[in-house]
């Protein structure tokens, strides 16, 4: 009977451990799946921002560079026409001046989305790699590049409003002679040249945006 009571006592021990296991394991299971559910809301959630944080950086590039392009092709003109233009034409020499010399601005990008996701490391745990790769390398390189050359667009645009400073108040130039010309366009070329480059980035940061977007 002692026997026959420890073999009952020892299948219901056994029963009773894998009750427990199988509990445990539907336990685990629902929070897996939850956890699962939270990270694709969290995920959905992230691209929506990212999305809406892209869309109105993409709005503002193209409106930088539909300031940039004017500037680049004033000098263009300047370049090769301004020693004739100032001695036939002096009001389209000032035109094509006050072309280039109106307020340029510089890029900074929204980046709330991608900070918050950064701050809780949530990023690393999204399922569509390629996308979150491309959208770090967007936020981690090209932005960064970006940035910096915009800050170099400032200082280079900063140095010619502030050495041409009467001409931007009263929109006209002086009496200059050859020298005096060659040297403007030598200043303005300064900033011109890294004007251009920081156009080339823009337009490359707005189609890595363009493909993020697709």
């Amino acid at each position: 009977m002692e026997k026959s009571q420890t073999g009952k006592y020892l299948k219901y021990a056994i029963g009773e451990i894998v009750l427990v296991v199988i509990g445990i394991l539907i336990a685990l299971s629902i929070n897996n799946w939850n956890q699962s559910k939270k990270q694709d809301i969290a995920e959905k959630e992230f691209i929506e921002g990212i999305k809406n944080d892209l869309k109105q950086d993409k709005e503002y590039i193209q409106l930088i560079i539909s300031h940039l392009n004017p500037k680049i092709e004033a000098y263009a003109i300047l370049d090769q026409e301004i020693t004739v233009l100032y001695e036939m034409d002096k009001n389209v020499l000032d035109s094509l001046f006050q072309l280039y010399f109106v307020s340029q601005r510089t890029f900074y990008p929204i980046s709330g989305s991608f900070q918050a996701a950064i701050a809780g490391n949530e990023i690393n745990a999204f399922k569509n790699k390629q996308l979150t790769r491309e959208i770090i390398k967007l936020y981690n390189s090209t932005y960064d590049r970006l940035v910096d050359n915009g800050k170099i667009t400032d200082e280079r645009w900063g140095y010619l409003i502030k050495k041409y400073s009467h001409f931007r108040r009263t929109e006209s130039f002086s009496i200059m002679n050859e020298t005096q010309l060659s040297e403007l366009l030598d200043d303005m070329y300064y900033h011109f040249s890294q004007m251009k480059y920081y156009r080339n980035q823009l337009n490359n940061a707005l189609s890595e945006i363009e493909e993020i977007l697709k």
